[in-house]
């Protein structure tokens, strides 16, 4: 979750640390800190964010042409100064930042005490480097690979070591890493936008390596110590989809990115009417494929929800939808025959990669649905599939999911077809129509109008229900989870159908409803619905496509989106819930990009 960086070279290393840090600030922004190498290590670290740490940098003007730097979310001990990395070593010997968790650490903080060490904050990163600091026989590397038998959970650490001035070390455990290199410089950090100003060239570290960093040298050390060669990978991604770009924020730029970013999806997965998948299936594997199970994390199982709609209806087989965090623990029924698909933005998500190894460890055949090239469930996973959305800055996911979804209806067409149920020029008719969204995307982007004018009111509420049934039900679960999560108003997403089952009980005057009736089969069902929670008092907000009838009368504001085939209609419907929530969130005042306790890639449990 947390954000690290590393940099040496012949530049000063301040003002590229926080350069980096600011790109990587999505990841957690409790408090920030830099170490500056040199005879003797600085520190400097504040609580808060990114700007309260470039106040004191600036103040204390650091010289120095390698450090490591952190931007945190808090995990061990609450947000403050003294649990703010950089942490160094009861003895000076080492100085590091880490990203992940320590399962173990206390402990190893026992042993440590009894032997005479002393701590000064509450996480658990201060035990690595005490630690190292008690292990240490003046081999760096060494050292790290004896202190990673001692560690049990995940970690992406980089250290300075005293007496190895000219170095920076680290190492690697279920938290992503990524090393660039450059001319007489080189770099590391936990995510591609810290790099890209600088370089495209990459090192993407696996577990269990442990990397030394010379200005114009990157080794990489295995866990027996074995030097390993450095395979560098260019990375496609322009610095511009990292910057606003004229855009007040990340959120409102990526939202309207969503055309582009569908049609960055789709199009390389379509090709003459058919669907050309960038990976293959074992031999008649579709053909006796009885169950398919999508495994994923807050938005992205809510994409899973709604691609068990879709393929159960067009490809009839069974799908079974879980949140990561659950699936791996239940001792799911799964084996060699089955299809698991696990979907993730960052390709890094905790829980979403130890149920993918659960299932690769059971003999079943595991398909990743990812935005990050080179992440760690793409590289572990049978058969992958990049969204190619670009760089998603702010936290709240909008056109990763929407690329997500594009996903969704090419496998779900691909299946159907393979198992006979869609013909060669069904599958045509529908590609194209996949290959339209875009437009029609772009053309749901005009709610914004009625979005802004509608969130002076939304913001002022308390609480609000969104209701759906059929496959409108996963999106009114994530616009209720895009509204809660950056305007902090309470909002819960149910199935229209169990409103009587209790929820009703919590309507009264006032009450905001946001009521998602796109599918013609239930739009009755939903008139029903809605008119249930008007005779309660509701206020009542209907999204709805163009040409429906019957809603104005009983709703008491409505916004169309663009008619389209009922499994396309989700990517249209999300547009004005993801407007509705940024609207309302700057009403509001607070942070859309950043809001308060969460950070973009979800990196521990």
């Amino acid at each position: 979750m947390c954000g690290i960086v590393g940099y040496i070279g012949a530049e000063e290393a301040a003002p590229i640390l926080i350069n980096g840090l600011r790109r990587l600030e999505y990841r957690g922004y409790d408090s920030a800190g830099i170490a500056i190498g040199g005879d003797n290590v600085t520190v400097i670290k504040e609580k808060g964010r990114i700007d309260n740490l470039q106040k004191s940098v600036d103040a204390s003007c650091p010289s120095g042409h390698w450090g490591i730097g952190h931007t945190r979310w808090a995990t061990h001990g609450i947000p403050d100064k003294c649990n703010a990395h950089p942490h160094t070593s009861q003895n000076g010997t080492v100085t590091l930042v880490h990203n992940g968790i320590i399962e173990n650490y206390l402990e190893i903080k026992t042993d440590l005490t009894t032997l005479g060490y002393t701590f000064k904050s509450d996480t658990d990163t201060e035990v690595i480097a005490q630690l190292f600091d008690y292990l240490y026989d003046g081999d760096a590397v060494g050292t790290m690979i004896k202190v990673s038998n001692r560690l049990e959970g995940s970690y992406a650490a980089a250290l300075l070591v005293k007496g190895h001035e000219d170095r920076i070390f680290a190492m690697k455990k279920d938290s992503p890493l990524i090393v660039g290199r450059g001319k007489g410089e080189n770099y590391l950090a936990s995510d591609i936008p810290a790099l890209l100003p600088y370089t495209k060239d990459c090192y993407i570290v696996n577990d269990n390596e442990f990397i030394e960093l010379s200005c114009d040298d990157i080794k990489v050390y295995s866990k027996t110590g074995a030097q390993k060669k450095a395979e560098i990978k260019k990375i496609e991604l322009s610095i511009d989809s990292a910057e606003k770009g004229g855009y007040s924020y990340f959120m409102e730029k990526e939202i309207y990115e969503q055309p582009s970013a569908v049609k960055n999806t789709v199009s390389p997965l379509i090709r003459n009417g058919k669907i050309n998948l960038p990976f293959q299936f074992p031999e008649n594997f579709i053909k006796n494929l009885k169950r398919i199970y999508i495994v994923a994390c807050g938005s992205a199982y809510h994409v899973g929800m709604t691609a068990k709609y879709i393929i159960e209806d067009m490809a009839r087989i069974p799908v079974e939808t879980d949140i990561a965090s659950e699936f791996r623990y239940r001792n799911p029924i799964i084996g060699k025959g089955d299809l698991c698909i696990f979907i993730s933005q960052s390709g890094e998500t905790a829980d979403t990669l130890a149920s993918l190894r659960e299932a690769k460890n059971r003999g079943v055949f595991t398909l990743s649905v990812v935005n990050v090239m080179f992440s760690t469930i793409a590289r572990e996973s049978d058969g992958v599939i990049y969204t190619n959305a670009g760089a998603e800055i702010a936290v709240a996911t909008t056109k990763a999911f929407s690329a997500q979804l594009g996903v969704s209806y090419i496998l779900a067409a691909y299946l159907a077809h393979e198992k006979g149920l869609l013909s060669d020029a069904q599958l045509e008719a529908f590609t194209r129509e996949i290959s339209e969204l875009p437009e029609k995307i772009a053309a749901s982007l005009k709610t914004d109008e009625i979005t802004a004018k509608l969130a002076g009111h939304i913001s002022r509420q308390e609480h609000i229900f969104f209701i759906g049934r059929g496959i409108d039900y996963p999106l009114c679960l994530e616009g209720s989870l895009k509204l809660k999560e950056i305007s902090y108003i309470h909002c819960e997403g149910y199935g229209a159908g169990e409103l009587k089952h209790g929820t009703i009980s919590l309507i009264e005057d006032g009450t905001v409803v946001a009521a998602v009736a796109t599918d013609d089969a239930l739009l009755g069902k939903m008139i029903s619905n809605i008119r249930e929670v008007r005779s309660r008092g509701a206020y009542v907000l209907a999204v709805v496509k163009e040409g429906t009838e019957g809603i104005e009368d009983i709703a008491d504001e409505v916004i169309y989106i663009p008619s389209a085939s009922r499994y396309l209609t989700p990517s249209l419907t999300v547009v004005p819930l993801q407007l509705l929530a940024f609207h309302a969130t700057v009403e509001r005042g607070c942070d859309v990009d950043k809001p308060r306790n969460l950070a973009k890639s979800v990196t521990v449990e």
